[in-house]
């Protein structure tokens, strides 16, 4: 059996549960393009079968269409469920989502043929979440069940830089040093969460933005982004040194002094508070909170003391979305807590990843990350859990900001690439798999940052 290649079980599942978020994201885009307003009966319109006359009942049709395939799989996952030696647990899922399945088919029929109800459509979500929850839980305990037990790939021997974080550098020499410095800032950190803050932005302004508040607010964020980097390196000097992917970081070879890195670093952190009070007095604060938060509460306080770092660490991740928020209205707003609810859960599910493929040198770093505590079946679970919370997120982000198709489309397809990845892994169970649902949750959250951004402004 090729190991990249599902059984029919899980496959129907993991189809069954994308299935259904299409469903829920397709509703969401539905209400946002009022399409409901355009078929007032069910289940044909008007008596009429599929007449696309117009881009909204070409909406309808779409949620109609695969409500009856999605229907279709979660009848085929519960018929197989029960007559395989499947786990209890995983029956009991399907089985709720199962019967919760017709119920929703009915709120949203019952949604579709009368007045707008706000209390109707919350039903209809909040079954839909159900049943993708449902599903989502038995495509974990299905896979646990499967592979949990079998032994995973040797992690030792990685090149360096494969993490998106370190690379190689120069011999000796000015521009050598100039890079070393560089280096403090992680770079590559900046593009991701310079697009959180730009799109918190932009859910805030839409079109209006004006171009000296998201300079100031970018440039501010890449300096605060820089400070951490910085402060991060200083702190984890000793602990790089003992692993293979960190100890040729500028501090851990002593091609930079600490101080002079402190200083460097503090310089950042006064230069970035000073362009984010050029914005506003509450952008500062929260950029100020950001760079504390993940230089002290997360590398010194939860990186080398609890499993749940990469959790509650999600949430320096998170502020730039209400940083670009704030920078924007001056206060923080429900549509930018959904963003920053997004990053906040899809960080464990991206880093878990990493912390898999590194496992031995975390490791031996001394820091108790969940692979290294629970094990690496326990993590592959817990990021099957975490990507199915950052879908629903991503749900809720989209009727509160009110977003387009251009997102919808995004969230559901690389959503599903990000899924299959992480059904790889437990699959394969070794470091290229590790990575590759690494770099898919990258190009998840990536192109869904940049969907943000499109929807929000184009008018």
């Amino acid at each position: 059996m090729i190991r990249n290649i599902p059984d029919r079980f899980t496959a129907v599942l993991a189809a069954a549960a994308m299935g259904v978020y299409a469903l829920l994201v397709v509703g969401a885009t539905s209400a946002l393009t009022n399409a409901t307003a355009a078929c007032r009966s069910w289940p044909a319109c008007g008596g009429r079968w599929y007449a696309l006359d117009s881009l909204s009942l070409a909406v309808v049709w779409g949620h109609r269409t695969a409500a009856v395939v999605t229907g279709a799989l979660v009848i085929v996952a519960a018929v197989m469920a029960w007559r395989r030696d499947t786990d209890g647990r995983v029956r009991a899922a399907i089985t709720v989502a199962l019967a919760a399945y017709p119920v929703q088919v009915a709120v949203g029929a019952f949604t579709a043929t009368t007045p707008s109800s706000a209390a109707l459509g919350g039903a209809h979500l909040a079954l839909g979440v159900l049943i993708f929850a449902g599903l989502v839980a038995a495509l974990a305990w299905t896979l646990e069940a499967q592979t949990g037990h079998l032994p995973s790939a040797e992690w030792e021997g990685a090149a360096k830089g494969d993490d998106g974080d370190d690379e190689s550098v120069p011999a000796s020499g000015p521009l050598a040093t100039a890079y070393a410095y560089f280096r403090l800032t992680k770079p590559r950190l900046m593009w991701l969460l310079c697009l959180v803050a730009a799109a918190g932005m932009a859910l805030a302004a839409g079109a209006s933005l004006r171009v000296g508040t998201a300079v100031a607010t970018l440039g501010g964020g890449v300096l605060a982004i820089g400070a951490s980097g910085t402060f991060n390196h200083v702190l984890e000097r000793e602990k790089d040194r003992k692993m293979s992917r960190t100890d040729d970081r500028p501090l851990a070879t002593d091609r930079i002094p600490k101080r002079n890195a402190v200083a460097f670093g503090v310089v950042l952190a006064a230069a970035s508070l000073a362009a984010f009070y050029s914005v506003n007095p509450l952008t500062a604060a929260l950029g100020f909170t950001a760079i504390v938060f993940y230089s002290v509460v997360y590398t010194l306080v939860l990186k080398p003391n609890t499993r749940q770092s990469t959790v509650i660490g999600g949430a320096a991740g998170a502020l730039p979305a209400l940083i670009g928020w704030a920078a924007v209205t001056g206060e923080i707003g429900v549509a930018g807590l959904a963003l920053a609810a997004v990053i906040f859960l899809w960080t464990p599910a991206h880093f878990y990843n990493l912390a898999l493929a590194y496992k031995d040198d975390y490791e031996r770093g001394g820091f108790p990350l969940m692979p290294v505590v629970s094990g690496e079946a326990t993590t592959r679970k817990h990021i099957v859990y975490y990507l199915g919370a950052t879908l629903v997120a991503a749900v809720a982000l989209s009727e509160l900001a009110g977003l387009g198709v251009l997102y919808a489309a995004t969230t559901v397809v690389l959503g599903g690439v990000f899924l299959y990845a992480a059904v790889r892994l437990h699959r394969e169970r070794d470091r290229a798999a590790a990575m590759r649902a690494f770099h898919a949750s990258n190009a998840y959250l990536g192109c869904l940052l940049v969907a943000v951004v499109v929807d929000a402004m184009v008018v």
